[in-house]
């Protein structure tokens, strides 16, 4: 890697970019699958996932990159998140969905309680000090946003912190009505760097120039971008039209004519809130040089789907791929390094470029 340490200025107007490097060499995003994905909130779904008691989904965390094996349960009404490898020799305890009374190794038969408690082990007589803790399955700390489901591996920052700013500003809005549209969810695979991604997602520059006629509903000259602890802002004032949000009297945004709500929360979530419901987006890394972005639909109200900025986002996406492909490309150059920032329009890159810059 070129150099440990990376500085971006607090100064926005002295500050310079990220090093192409950490776009382009491997072994910075090694450091990032440690200091920044492992200790991180993710988002893992709708709690509709879990349906009826018993219900168990193991899935992988961040293929690609934390590859971590997990399991979401329902015992009663309790949800678990464990980890999916048995404290006996490190098999996979449930390797399809199912609906169980109990989680059990097919290896040599180890059982567990649905909140990963250890319950049970043949042939183990006489083992000293057996069974401890140490013989349960990992717990994972597992949190609610409204319907919405989060976890992380050993998180830096309380939940709470991380999510309150979001809450607070939207906590108007009836998330809780939200339900999963899977026919408008889909999932993007980039050959380009999760980071890149979000660069273009968090900056305002390139809205007149790469989504000119997508998005002409979004009023620029009103557009700003706001920052919190751990996640950002940008407030799409509409130019016009009925679809917009109507916050309450005394919020900080009544009275203006709010087309979308797009939330950032480090590293990489975005919850993008129209006023048909909630496009999720989960940038994945897949390596330093691939990514998957799963766009997840949820909605509350199916009338205003064809409405205002949030009608078209498929077209949208196709321009911000195009052109985080094109930046991909040219961070491979031997002859750019680093840029600057404009103090008006990318504040939100600035804000992400100095989150990363610590936590790596």
């Amino acid at each position: 890697m070129d150099g440990d340490r990376i500085h971006i200025d607090a100064d926005i107007g002295r500050a310079s970019t990220l090093p192409a490097a950490v776009y382009r060499d491997p072994g910075w995003f090694e450091r990032q699958k440690e200091r920044v994905f492992a200790p991180a909130w993710h988002f893992i779904g709708h709690s509709t996932r879990l349906g009826e008691p018993g219900a168990s989904i193991p899935f992988t965390l961040l293929e690609g990159c934390l590859d971590e094996p997990l399991l979401l349960t329902r015992d009663g009404d309790a949800i678990h998140c464990v980890s999916n490898v048995c404290t006996h020799r490190g098999n996979l305890v449930c390797e399809e969905a199912a609906t169980l009374r109990h989680l059990r190794c097919r290896y040599h038969g180890r059982r567990f309680a649905l909140d990963g408690r250890f319950t049970s082990m043949p042939e183990f007589d006489g083992v000293e000090g057996f069974p401890s803790g140490a013989d349960d399955l990992a717990r994972l700390p597992l949190e609610r946003w409204g319907p919405f489901l989060f976890t992380s591996l050993a998180p830096a920052v309380p939940f709470s912190e991380w999510i309150e700013p979001m809450r607070s500003r939207l906590g108007w809005l009836p998330v809780d009505a939200l339900a999963f549209d899977p026919a408008t969810s889909r999932d993007y695979e980039l050959d380009a760097n999760w980071a890149l991604y979000c660069d273009n997602y968090l900056e305002e520059f390139h809205i007149p120039y790469v989504h000119g006629q997508s998005l002409t509903g979004l009023d620029y000259g009103a557009y700003r971008t706001e920052t919190f602890a751990w996640s950002n802002l940008q407030l799409g004032v509409a130019t016009g039209g009925d679809a917009v949000f109507s916050p309450p009297a005394g919020h900080p945004d009544h009275g203006q004519p709010v087309g979308a709500y797009y939330w950032w929360l480090f590293p990489g979530l975005m919850f993008n809130f129209y006023p048909w419901g909630l496009s999720v987006n989960v940038v994945e890394p897949r390596s330093h040089a691939k990514t998957r972005v799963r766009f997840l639909s949820y909605v509350w109200d199916p009338a205003k789907r064809d409405a205002g900025v949030g009608s078209d986002l498929h077209r949208v996406e196709m321009e911000d791929e195009a052109i985080v492909l094109a930046v991909g490309r040219g961070m491979r150059s031997r002859l750019y390094d680093r840029g600057r920032y404009s103090p008006r329009r990318e504040v939100g890159t600035h804000h992400f470029h100095r989150l990363l810059a610590a936590t790596m």
